[in-house]
């Protein structure tokens, strides 16, 4: 608590041992100090306890009037002034040392603020802050009814603890960058751990509070990791089937932008297709009609037409599309009936075969048009339902909207069919780690603490699969928190997997989509109570939209230089001692800068019990060869 001294014999005393100099010039916001020249030493005494004296990236006040002004010291250097001496009669060199200050606020009725109130002026005394005013510019918190969390203490000042305001934090998207090795996973760890040791016995917590974590290398998979009670979804697509299972709607998946990148569908001749498409599938969902029924009278009828078709190589390919769409018929001995059995080509047009006589009946002669439906592939539409899971409805769809646009010269199928092949081998992966089921389990529904672990997943679902829960979360969060009360936080380790906008691997119109999604969330979900945290080595990689959107920094060793200059370009918050610190920050230490920092702050964060950790540690190579 700050006590300022009364005794007037106290305050002189301290006056003269905290003061450094005083102010030679005023340049803007660029203040110079003159440094007393018996206050040159590294350290000071008071009251029998040794000062560390001013340094860089150390702070001082300079006093105007009733005013206290803080600064902090950027830089210093010798300055020659050339003085004569009358006494001996010849010209002298005075070494004066500058410091050169950068003011980050004031001093007001026992509170730190962050600001300029006004500016020094030329003469005035600068002095050493005491432990009193050291702590009032280092409390991040100036709302009594905001809660804190510790989550270190001061790099340099190790007797000084580091709290933040819960509210000020985590109501606020947060960025925590830094090289591998340097500490990053950890301090998202520990920001994570601290708020839920204060309220994990809450109800009101765990019941408006909902925390989901994407994580790309299975650092968190430890039940333990962060926190116990969490619920943790392994993905796997490396078995036939899936470990875990993220359960979505049919809503979910039913956006045009989505199942043209899953398809990677070209912009001006498939994707339209695919547009088409998901119109015939609503319009065969939403009408009167049973689902199944209108279906299948859609498949009679384009059959109907297909095989009347006079383009052998054009008909073929359309039957091949019906026996897609149709399950396979077995015979009495469990052998699959093969349905161009019953079709014969006779020169010109297709027509029912009759295996006994031999005769080939034209389906175009009136007289033989009902023996379209005794074909086997004709009846076996009858047995055809419209799939349970979302992207096989789909597929079976593209087939029926592919033969409607082939038989009306809409569509040529070399153009079309690739994108059905690539749906479906993307399906393959997908339905390892999705499930539409209804009676399957909700995301939230055991735990307000969600991890997504995606070490096994394979490339492809580790690009798609954050952005459709993220999607699907978010919306879902806009819609059920009318009245405000709910808040929703969705934390991305390694999150230059997929907020990058240099990757090579995709397409301009996926990528375009996976980050106008996750920018839209960084923009206008703080409105909605939904907050992004994005924890990544490599910062220059991540779109500078989502950069600049964040308001608070846990900035840990960056080496690459475009990592540091996207950080100095992007935050604002950021001072030139503490943006010169960070390729040598050691491990473990971070620059904590942003709305919930009065000023950026060199932070030790502190050590998390050991089965809390993330399991992101460095093998150790002499204990695994040494005998």
């Amino acid at each position: 608590m700050y006590n300022p001294i009364n005794n007037t014999q106290e305050i002189t005393q301290k006056d003269s041992i905290f003061r450094i100099g005083r102010v030679f010039s005023v340049e803007g916001l660029e203040i110079k100090i003159k440094v007393d020249k018996e206050k040159n030493s590294s350290n000071l005494i008071y009251k029998g306890e040794l000062l560390k004296n001013i340094s860089v990236g150390g702070y001082l006040k300079i006093v105007k009037g009733f005013t206290a002004i803080v600064a902090k010291v950027n830089g210093e250097y010798i300055k020659e002034e050339q003085k004569y001496n009358d006494k001996y009669n010849k010209e002298e060199n005075k070494i004066n040392r500058i410091l050169e200050c950068q003011l980050l606020g004031f001093i007001e009725n026992g509170q730190f603020e962050k600001g300029i109130k006004e500016l020094p002026l030329i003469d005035n005394l600068c002095f050493l802050l005491d432990k009193a005013e050291f702590s009032l510019v280092h409390k991040f918190i100036k709302d009594d009814t905001d809660a804190t969390i510790k989550i270190g203490t001061l790099a340099y000042e190790q007797g000084q603890n580091i709290e933040i305001g819960i509210n000020s934090l985590f109501a606020s998207h947060i960025g925590i960058f830094g090289n591998t090795g340097s500490g990053k996973s950890y301090t998202l760890a520990q920001i994570y751990r601290q708020l839920f040791l204060k309220f994990r016995n809450n109800q009101n917590f765990i019941k408006n509070a909902k925390f989901l974590l994407i994580d790309f290398n299975g650092e968190f998979n430890n039940d333990k990791a962060i926190i116990d009670g969490k619920e943790i979804y392994n993905l796997n697509t490396r078995k036939v089937s899936g470990e875990d299972k993220i359960k979505l709607s049919e809503e979910d998946l039913l956006d045009v932008e989505l199942i043209s990148i899953m398809a990677s569908a070209t912009e001006k001749t498939q994707r339209p297709f695919i547009d088409r498409t998901l119109g015939l599938y609503k319009s065969v969902i939403d009408s009167d009609t049973p689902n199944n029924i209108h279906f299948k009278r859609l498949l009679k009828k384009w059959f109907k037409k297909a095989v009347i078709i006079s383009d052998k190589i054009k008909a073929d390919i359309l039957i091949d599309y019906f026996i897609n769409i149709v399950p396979p018929l077995f015979d009495e001995d469990g052998m699959e009936i093969e349905f161009r059995d019953e079709l014969r080509w006779n020169g010109s047009l297709y027509g029912f075969y009759n295996t006994t006589t031999g005769v080939i009946y034209p389906f175009n002669q009136d007289e033989n048009s009902d023996r379209i439906e005794s074909l086997s592939l004709f009846k076996q539409i009858e047995e055809t339902e419209i799939s349970n899971n979302t992207i096989s409805a789909i597929i079976q769809f593209m087939y029926l909207r592919l033969i409607m646009d082939v038989v009306t010269n809409r569509a040529q199928n070399e153009h079309i069919a690739p994108t059905i092949g690539k749906l479906m081998t993307f399906q393959n992966d997908f339905d390892k780690v999705i499930t539409t089921e209804a009676n399957d389990i909700e995301l939230f529904s055991r735990s307000n603490f969600v991890v997504l672990n995606l070490d096994k997943a394979n490339l492809k679902i580790k690009k798609m699969l954050p952005l459709l829960v993220s999607h699907k979360i978010y919306n879902e969060h806009k819609k059920r928190n009318r009245k405000g009360n709910k808040s929703l936080n969705i934390i991305i380790d390694e999150a230059h997997n997929i907020l990058s906008y240099t990757s090579e691997r995709e397409s301009d119109t996926w990528k375009d989509y996976r980050l106008e999604t996750f920018e839209e969330i960084i923009k206008e979900g703080r409105k909605f109570g939904v907050f992004l945290t994005v924890a990544s080595q490599r910062p220059s990689d991540i779109s500078s939209t989502i950069i600049s959107q964040l308001h608070n920094y846990f900035v840990h060793r960056l080496v690459n230089e475009k990592d540091i200059e996207a950080m100095g370009r992007s935050i604002s918050f950021l001072d030139k001692v503490s943006h010169a610190a960070l390729p040598i920050l050691s491990i473990g230490t971070c620059v904590f800068t942003g709305i919930a920092a009065q000023i950026p702050t060199i932070v030790q964060i502190d050590k998390i019990p050991k089965e809390n950790e993330p399991d992101n540690k460095t093998i150790n190579l002499l204990s695994n060869w040494e005998v």
